[in-house]
């Protein structure tokens, strides 16, 4: 099966380009310079071009600050064009894998977020992507959306490795810690998303809305501590990480308070059953220290 990948790129398309894959499966991977998502025709094109046994649409603008100032920018990516990709896959014959986001919750819930719970996003980002999932639904049948949270990697910005920099350079650090959720390793996203679709190579499908994140729960906060300790043997110091609350760090746009999910439904529907946040984040951070010369990932 070949798998177009959209959104190459970025933390989950980059994984994807190099993930381990069944036998008979290749990757088509188209970045933005290959690929403007918000263009209909031009996502058609690709398509037709391409001739896929399956998209992926890990493209998304993900500037959640900036989709503040900037929300035509935002709902163009997020919104009109997974509905672009979805009505291409639908004329093709060609199921969807299309990534969203925690975000789209507005965080009151106490407990974790069941795929059936309302949405109510808080900012422009978390609306534009529940517009983009309201589109994929609208257009194709057999679509698989994912849901994840907190992602981060060994490519890209994220705030493991903001937290690495900053670790480096400052006498501490201070990180809110009233918001909690799930920290979900780029890899580990790639992965589950694999495997979604050698069940659909296979037949074997459940198509619908899925939440996907590390296994446990945490803070910015907890995180920030978790990715210290274990930066410290490297950059030869473990600076404090004090707590703080989201109204000493203001910023332009709301998070949820509570991004946690609830991800029993992918493990009865595909036996994907995620990894502790914990084991998956060591392996980040060693990739980063063992990839550089120098003994500090940049950010």
């Amino acid at each position: 099966m070949k798998l177009l990948v959209l959104g190459a790129g970025g933390q989950v398309g980059f994984e994807l380009c190099r993930a381990r894959l069944p036998a008979g499966f290749a990757i088509a991977p188209l970045d933005r310079s290959g690929l403007d998502i918000a263009d209909r025709a031009a996502v058609f094109a690709a398509v037709a071009r391409e001739r896929p046994g399956l998209v992926v649409n890990a493209a998304a603008y993900t500037a959640v600050d900036r989709a503040e100032s900037e929300p035509e920018a935002a709902f163009a990516a997020n919104a009109a064009a997974p509905g672009h990709i979805a009505a291409a896959c639908a004329a093709s014959g060609i199921p969807l894998i299309h990534l969203s986001t925690d975000y789209v919750f507005d965080g009151a819930k106490p407990g974790p977020y069941r795929e059936d719970d309302p949405i109510d996003p808080l900012g422009v980002y978390g609306r534009s992507k529940a517009d983009g999932e309201g589109a994929v639904r609208a257009a194709l049948a057999e679509h698989v959306i994912v849901r994840t949270a907190w992602v981060y990697g060994a490519h890209g910005h994220n705030f493991v490795k903001t937290m690495l920099r900053l670790a480096n350079e400052r006498l501490a650090l201070r990180v809110v810690a009233d918001q909690r959720g799930a920290p979900t390793a780029a890899a580990d996203i790639a992965a589950a998303i694999v495997w979604i679709a050698s069940r659909i190579s296979a037949a074997q499908p459940c198509w619908g809305t899925f939440h996907f994140a590390g296994a446990g729960e945490t803070t910015w906060h907890g995180f920030a501590e978790a990715i210290v300790a274990l930066a410290a043997p490297h950059i030869g110091k473990s600076p404090p990480v004090e707590p703080i609350a989201t109204a000493d760090y203001p910023t332009p746009a709301r998070r949820p308070a509570n991004s946690t999910l609830d991800c029993s439904r992918i493990a009865a529907a595909y036996g994907i059953v995620p990894r502790p946040w914990r084991e998956a984040l060591a392996e980040v951070v060693a990739e980063l220290f063992a990839d550089r010369a120098t003994p500090l990932p940049g950010a």
